[in-house]
């Protein structure tokens, strides 16, 4: 009995094992995430074109299917762009058209023996188009403004953590002809621990500044669809919200039905049209402007320093100690003790002094020279190698007494006239 239950508990095991490995896997295949914006720069498309063409055999039909897109297309992107009828536009040949044309893109198409029935939309070069449309100049749009797209399903939100309809739709829709100038994210590298549903319910303006800055914008665009199934794979129910802003202010809402599952790409993609229609609309009404709360705070300019004045101000010399060999017959302890500055004198045997100084050694030198001690310096010591008595000063020269004039005789009286005569 023993090898029968060891058996059993291996199957469980193994199948244990199995289960969990292909939960696993699926949880790995359902975690991919990452879908790239396309650039849509460069063209200018219509979409929604519905043909329907009998021909000779299948590559025949869509063949001419393909022209008419073409050219109903243009004449619907000359009435946007004139704002007028698309009677009134221009016809032109097919090769015109087929220098126009970058590409055709199959929406939906269902392909016969002899017939084609397609959904299509058309993509013209905006460069070639351009003159022939009367869009060669810049169109006015809105501040940059970072797109968040939000998909509500069985209670659950869910951003660009996990791939999704919602934003598959968001990063194929061409915003070359939106006014709108979305910052759309891959959802690759950094952006779901960033830009996720969590983070569209945070009002706290920091960390928004911080997402807002490192992407590039100036404000906040939540796109938001709450899908309600009445049972797997039949009817859906998509309420589109859109919101603007961290405060989440909302901007309009709108309601698409699809009829099964396999509509709801189909779904997705008209919800984002409409989307960008109603959020056109806001940007026309002015509703749209970006949030001051949002700007980064610019650093604060250093305070201005205050001239100093440059006058110099006198310092007092630093005290230092002086060695000094002395190689003279004759002591200089007593003389070094008698200069101003000199603050100790302390003796090392017969030959070595050290002198507590405030001053530098050359105006020791100079002050012991005026005492008669004779010295030097030479390697960086400082020596006293002798002794001779300075000169007698010179007596100041005697002023010289100015000499004394010698005296002149008294002059005569002078006689009263008619004396002498």
């Amino acid at each position: 009995m023993l090898p029968s239950r060891t058996v059993r508990l291996s199957a469980a095991a193994l199948l244990f094992t199995a289960v969990l490995g292909g939960g696993l896997l699926a949880q790995l295949e359902a975690g991919d995430r990452g879908i790239p914006p396309l650039d849509s720069s460069t063209t200018l498309e219509i979409t929604g074109i519905k043909v329907d063409v009998a021909g000779k055999d299948a590559n025949s039909a869509r063949f001419a299917g393909w022209r008419i897109a073409q050219r109903e297309g243009f004449r619907q992107l000359w009435a946007r762009m004139h704002k007028r009828p698309a009677s009134e536009a221009p016809t032109l040949p097919d090769s015109t058209l087929d220098s126009l044309v970058s590409s055709i893109i199959v929406q939906n198409e269902k392909i016969g023996p002899n017939r084609y029935i397609a959904t299509l939309g058309v993509l013209f070069d905006r460069a070639r188009s351009g003159e022939l449309l009367g869009v060669a100049g810049q169109a006015r749009r809105s501040a940059p403004l970072l797109l968040i797209p939000v998909t509500v399903s069985g209670g659950a939100m869910t951003s660009v953590e996990l791939r999704n309809a919602w934003q598959k739709a968001w990063a194929e829709f061409r915003t070359s002809n939106s006014p709108i100038d979305y910052v759309r994210v891959s959802g690759m590298g950094i952006d779901p621990l960033l830009i996720n549903a969590a983070q569209t319910a945070r009002p706290g303006r920091g960390w928004w500044r911080n997402i807002i800055d490192l992407y590039g914008a100036a404000d906040v665009l939540v796109a938001e669809v709450q899908l309600r199934r009445l049972y797997p794979g039949g009817p859906t129910v998509g309420t589109f919200v859109g919101y603007h802003g961290p405060d989440r202010r909302p901007v309009g809402t709108f309601t698409i039905r699809a009829e099964n599952s396999g509509q709801l790409d189909e779904m997705m993609a008209a919800g984002v049209q409409r989307m960008d229609a109603l959020y056109a609309r806001a940007l026309a009404a002015g509703m749209l402007q970006p949030d001051p709360s949002l700007i980064v705070p610019e650093a604060p300019l250093p305070p201005e320093e205050e001239e100093e004045d440059e006058r110099p101000t006198a310092t007092q010399p630093t005290s230092r100690v002086i060695q000094i060999v002395v190689t003279s017959p004759y002591s200089p302890v007593g003389w070094l003790r008698s200069i101003p500055g000199v603050s100790s004198v302390q003796e090392i045997g017969s030959a070595v002094l050290v002198v507590n100084y405030r001053g530098s050694p050359d105006q020791l030198r100079a002050a012991l020279s005026a005492r008669g001690w004779q010295s030097d310096s030479a390697g960086g010591v400082f020596r006293i190698t002798g002794y001779s008595p300075p000169a007698a000063p010179r007596p100041p020269p005697q002023p010289v007494a100015p000499p004394t004039p010698a005296p002149q005789p008294a002059p005569a009286p002078a006689q009263p006239p008619g004396e002498g005569e």
